[in-house]
């Protein structure tokens, strides 16, 4: 299937080996894990981060393999996940910051396309979520409330 904005097919990404459960290495118990994932979250680390962090200095390679959960569900038991998913977030924080540089830098058009780009990917994430029940039915994005979202 061709990509959405550019004119290629573009190439297969890579997938991960199939695995039922933790490899031997890994010498944490599930109890550990999750309290590391709940001390990491509480520093003010995305999910990404703790995913990043449990990888590299604790040779987790997936927490769903070693609790049975991915981090976002752990989180959402703790009751410390945060209100909109990172992904979304992550958009939003782009689209804020084009439209910053786009004030200063009024013919900009290349990136004025970006921001057409990205805020539609936010648009089309937005009712993905709301079709899966994570955001409410009556959200809707602007930029004013998504910048004033991200600074509380």
């Amino acid at each position: 299937m061709a990509r959405m904005y550019a004119r290629k097919k573009g190439k297969s990404g890579s997938v991960r080996p199939l695995r039922t459960e933790a490899p031997k290495w890994v010498n944490y118990t599930p109890e550990e894990v999750r309290d590391l994932i709940v001390s990491f979250a509480s520093e003010g680390k995305s999910t990404a981060e703790i995913g990043t962090i449990l990888r590299d200095q604790y040779g987790i390679p997936l927490t769903k393999l070693v609790c049975g959960k991915s981090i976002t569900t752990i989180l959402r038991e703790e009751g410390i996940a945060p209100a909109t998913p990172e992904d979304l977030r992550n958009l939003m924080v782009k689209a804020i910051r084009l439209r910053k540089h786009i004030n200063t830098n009024k013919k900009d058009l290349h990136n004025k396309r970006v921001l057409q780009l990205t805020e539609s990917k936010i648009r089309r994430l937005a009712s993905y979520y709301k079709r899966t029940n994570v955001l409410p039915e009556d959200w809707k994005y602007t930029p004013a409330t998504a910048e004033l979202m991200l600074t509380r």
